[in-house]
């Protein structure tokens, strides 16, 4: 417990004690190089310490970017203060924190711990479509504008583009999956974040920058701010949602715009920016296939909860539900119930039961009308919904349909069927004691050997 909160509000602490030591003195090489990057680096501890059930690889994705950030300002320092020449290097780790931010948001905002490979992919369309995208449109029409070798104007253009991208994807996540406490402390530092490297790269255009500067901390709040979020919970009533197709639609579209681009004009765009289009839209097609078969896997898991397994009619919990929307119309409701079926079960085995079952319910398909519901309900039991008729009609031909054997192991087997009937009438609002009447029917059929019995309030239902 102590460890949690100590890697909790460490960041908090080590940036009080930087701040201490800047105060009214200049950047030295103990508070740029150790104390400024610890605070980055603390801020990973604290995310990988945090205890709310959550999305492991937001997890990681966001602290690999922090990682990547401190890496980048840990070898700006040394060429800072102890005169190397890591200024290339120490840009790829700033320039990795992008890409790596991107997900780790995208997969924080949603707080779908469960949801896998679709999720994952639409982070990196997002991440990459969306970065390349605005590069493309924008570096070659600003790229003349910029003065100084390839690399400084790759990384003029590169970091405000990062910025707006991150800050924009991250709004509109936010806004898709609703605000929270979290998705809002994650605006916030993205703001932080951006409005710190405008101001970086403002005071650098206009020479006015100096190194350790205090303005840099805003990048430190930045972090912290993300790392605290991870100790607030997601939005709860988020749901998954793998059928929309948004994302990998706008991705196809922009890569293959990529692609037309080039075609047309093959100078124009970098080989790396071809090579994003190409896994972008392979990627959208990855997705599009991967939700297909989750639409027809969840299809089919709905078809089967609503199934019975042994005969192929709606189960129970079908039945039910369509009755609801039954009982506000008028109709008969039937329940059927086979007579000497347990002589069969016990004479012949449940195969042979099974088996009859099986030949029952094919039966009794056949004769219901085509806008009728049968359900088996359980064991020699099915219920039939039967909309806008009378039903003593449909279920006499229910009865006759069983009158003739069935042959069963080779055996002939002859069975009777017990049904209860009664009608719905909305009007009368006793729609709740229908299922009853129907049963109270039944049981009165199978007492008096009658075959068919339809409710009236004279009958009483029989013990089992």
């Amino acid at each position: 417990m102590r460890i949690g909160l100590v890697m909790r509000w460490s960041p908090l602490v080590l940036l009080g004690v930087y701040l201490l030591a800047r105060l009214n003195s200049e950047p030295t090489l103990l508070t740029e190089l150790l104390l400024y990057n610890l605070v980055a680096f603390a801020c990973i501890g604290t995310i990988l310490a945090a205890k709310i059930p959550d999305d492991s690889t937001a997890k990681i994705t966001t602290g690999l970017a922090i990682s990547s950030w401190g890496i980048g300002s840990v070898l700006a320092s040394c060429d800072s203060f102890l005169d190397t020449n890591f200024a290339t290097v120490s840009q790829v780790g700033y320039i990795l924190f992008y890409p790596l931010m991107l997900v780790g948001i995208s997969r924080s905002i949603r707080n779908e711990a469960r949801s896998g490979r679709i999720e994952l992919i639409d982070s990196i369309l997002l991440a990459l479509g969306g970065t390349t995208l605005v590069s493309v449109l924008l570096v070659k029409p600003i790229q003349s504008t910029f003065s100084g070798t390839s690399l400084d104007i790759f990384l003029g253009i590169f970091y405000p583009i990062g910025d707006l991208v991150l800050l924009l994807t991250t709004t509109i996540l936010v806004n898709l999956h609703g605000f929270s406490r979290r998705n809002l402390i994650l605006i916030i530092s993205i703001l932080i974040y951006t409005a710190g490297d405008f101001y970086y790269l403002y005071k650098s255009a206009s020479e006015t920058y100096i190194y350790g500067s205090i303005t840099d901390i805003t990048w430190l709040i930045a972090f912290i701010l993300i790392a605290l979020s991870f100790y607030s919970r997601a939005n709860e009533e988020q749901h998954r949602n793998v059928f929309n197709l948004t994302i990998p639609i706008i991705s196809t579209i922009t890569g293959s715009f990529l692609m037309i681009l080039n075609f047309a004009s093959p100078d124009y765009l970098p080989s790396l920016a071809v090579i994003a289009a190409i896994v972008v839209i392979t990627l959208s097609f990855a997705r599009i296939i991967f939700t297909l078969n989750d639409a027809r896997r969840i299809s089919d898991e709905k078809i089967l909860a609503r199934t019975d397994e042994l005969t192929g009619l709606a189960n129970r919990r079908k039945f039910l539900v369509e009755f609801e929307e039954f009982k506000l119309n008028e109709g008969s409701l039937l329940i059927l119930d086979l007579d000497e079926f347990k002589p069969v079960n016990d004479s012949l085995g449940h195969s042979a039961g099974d088996q009859l079952l099986r030949q029952v319910a094919q039966r009794l398909t056949r004769v219901m009308p085509s806008d009728a519901l049968l359900a088996r309900l359980g064991g020699d039991e099915f219920g039939a919904l039967i909309p806008g008729v009378d039903g003593v009609e449909v279920a006499f031909a229910l009865r006759a349909t069983l009158s003739y054997p069935f042959l069963i192991q080779g055996k002939e087997v002859n069975i009777d069927v017990s049904i209860g009937e009664a009608f719905n009438d909305p009007a009368q609002d006793q729609s709740e004691l229908l299922l009853r009447r129907a049963d109270e029917a039944m049981y009165e059929a199978k007492r008096s050997k009658s075959g068919v019995v339809r409710w009236a309030p004279t009958i009483m239902r029989s013990p089992r």
